[in-house]
């Protein structure tokens, strides 16, 4: 097994802390794992992008450059990235935000209006999550059970009252028929 995922958005959408957790998401899985994540300009509002492979091999480089996964969190992530992608690949989209369908037709293709799913369950800045929760759901990178473990390691102490309504945004993507 060996699936690479790129997370894309823009800064201060939590593309980095849903792909660490995913990383210690397979870390408790007993997966090898490779987190990636871009800093520079990207962190102030331009499209930042987060690679996470999660193998049952070591990985060799840490670099996605054509991914299996693709969440992407806004439209210029989705136009960057959505050619990259290996045919067969799951693209998740959050169509609050992109309006536009993929052109590809070699790819499954999930539109989940996560920021207003985020937005109608108080939980604003949790879209990341409930896509997370989605892609859990139709690819079985890892498991659902177990997340709190994860959870844990990216949401720090000081904001532990956090844990929960990231559960909350996990499992409403998880659960999300659409």
């Amino acid at each position: 097994m060996l699936t690479q995922i790129l997370i894309a958005g823009f800064g201060g959408q939590g593309v980095l802390f849903a792909g660490k957790f995913l990383a210690y998401k397979g870390l408790f899985e007993n997966k090898e794992v490779s987190w990636l994540p871009s800093y520079g300009p990207e962190m102030r509002g331009g499209t930042a992008n987060c690679s996470v492979i999660l193998s049952d091999d070591p990985v060799g480089s840490p670099i996605v450059s054509a991914p299996d996964v693709l969440i992407a969190m806004n439209l210029p992530s989705l136009d960057k990235y959505e050619d990259a992608c290996v045919p067969g690949a799951k693209l998740f989209i959050d169509e609050t935000l992109i309006a536009r369908k993929i052109a590809r037709t070699d790819v499954d293709a999930y539109y989940i209006p996560a920021t207003k799913m985020a937005k109608d369950a108080g939980i604003p800045t949790l879209a990341n999550m409930i896509m997370v929760g989605k892609m859990i759901r139709e690819t079985g990178t890892v498991s659902f059970e177990g997340m709190e473990d994860a959870l844990k390691k990216v949401v720090s102490a000081k904001h532990a009252d956090l844990l929960e309504v990231n559960l909350k945004a996990i499992r409403a993507g998880y659960d999300y028929e659409g």
